[in-house]
């Protein structure tokens, strides 16, 4: 993928069959994208980058300031998110297979003994997968007919740079497994924006009137994701 280098900030360059050119700065560490028209020559593209530097380098900014979650060590009293909510892991040992059990304020980690870190992860990941694979086909049920579209089916999988993606030819949406730590709200903000993508293929005045028509405070959901902290993991472009 080429380049386009403006000082310090390097631009990552996608040349596709598309009408117009589109530039987005992505957390969690200000990555800069622009997807473009195949017509349109890289001279064209960097002045297109030149003219959006200081938003460029205003998004980076706020990126950098943007909380970041430590280290999780998966141990007892420690602090995990679900739905947008804080609960304390319990960490309990016993000789059976493991289990998540969501409590009231805590979420309950049973584990066999001697289960190591990396462990306890990968049990607790799949327990969010689990869970944002029955809440996710009853929101995108819901959505479909509010929007009037039929996709054909959804994944999840782990995403280093956005909270969903949609394959418009096959109808497909992915879900950022990240999304089961937030809001139902912004969560349905990602249902809403990936469906609207089956009406509507880029991100132009089309597709935010479809925004503004079927989820009008949209643009507060987003704002909300975007003031989460970031998971501690060092993603990479």
């Amino acid at each position: 993928m080429p380049q386009i280098e403006l000082g310090d900030i390097k631009i990552e360059v996608e040349q596709k069959d598309i009408k117009n050119i589109h530039l987005s700065v992505y957390p969690p560490n200000g990555a800069v994208r622009i997807a473009a028209p195949n017509r349109m020559d890289l001279d064209t593209i960097r002045v297109f980058a030149l003219n959006k530097l200081k938003w460029i380098k205003k998004q980076q900014a706020a990126f950098e300031k943007q909380a970041r979650e430590t280290p999780r060590e998966y141990l007892t009293k420690e602090s995990h998110y679900f739905l947008g909510k804080r609960y304390l892991l319990q960490v309990i040992e016993h000789p059976h297979p493991p289990k998540v059990l969501l409590k009231h304020s805590t979420i309950e980690l049973y584990v066999r003994p001697n289960t190591s870190e990396a462990e306890r992860a990968a049990i607790l990941e799949k327990w969010y997968r689990d869970e944002l694979k029955l809440l996710a086909p009853k929101l995108i049920a819901k959505w479909e007919k509010v929007i009037g579209v039929q996709s054909n089916e959804f994944g999840i999988r782990k995403m280093k740079t956005k909270w969903g993606t949609c394959n418009i030819e096959a109808k497909r949406i992915w879900l950022n497994l990240e999304l089961a730590k937030n809001p139902l709200e912004c969560i349905e903000f990602i249902v809403v924006h990936e469906l609207v993508h089956l009406l509507e293929r880029s991100h132009n005045a089309v597709f935010v009137s479809y925004m503004n028509k079927f989820m009008p405070k949209w643009r507060f959901y987003r704002e909300e994701l975007n003031k989460l902290p970031f998971s501690h993991v060092d993603w990479k472009y």
